[in-house]
């Protein structure tokens, strides 16, 4: 993959702490199998999740590649398979590559303290006191 896209950053989940990808991809190889008169067969589904977490592509692929019959043809065929899985995946990852950073989302300010002067400017509102009488409450 980094020999198709042209790229070093390409890394195995899970990745290093600190390193944000550009593109996740979850790949699931389904199918990967030949027989001596049957051809190599592919089948896969890829997922690519851009920064945001926002699903950009899903695709299923099936490939198949004829072989002579040998086991060494067989295991040669399923290669190329893979180099052909490879170039189809690198080819839907190229316009997602290099993407802007997310934009932080603004924090919210500590609370301004309110300086000594400015408190005195502020209206003051009278503190509620208890009212004493000479009554006497009785409760049955």
């Amino acid at each position: 993959m980094a020999g198709y896209l042209d790229s070093q950053r390409v890394v195995l989940a899970p990745a290093t702490l600190g390193f944000t990808p550009d593109v996740q991809v979850l790949l699931s190889i389904t199918r990967l199998d030949s027989g001596v008169s049957q051809p190599a067969i592919l089948d896969a589904q890829w997922r690519l999740i851009d920064r945001r977490g926002q699903v950009r592509d899903n695709r299923i692929i099936h490939l198949q590649e004829q072989h002579a019959g040998s086991t060494a043809s067989q295991v040669q065929a399923q290669g190329v398979l893979l180099q052909r899985l490879a170039e189809q995946l690198s080819a839907a990852l190229k316009p997602l590559a290099n993407q802007p950073p997310v934009a932080d989302v603004p924090r919210k300010s500590a609370p301004v303290q309110v300086k000594p002067a400015e408190q005195e400017r502020q209206p003051k509102i009278p503190m509620a006191s208890p009212v004493r009488t000479d009554m006497e409450m009785f409760r049955f």
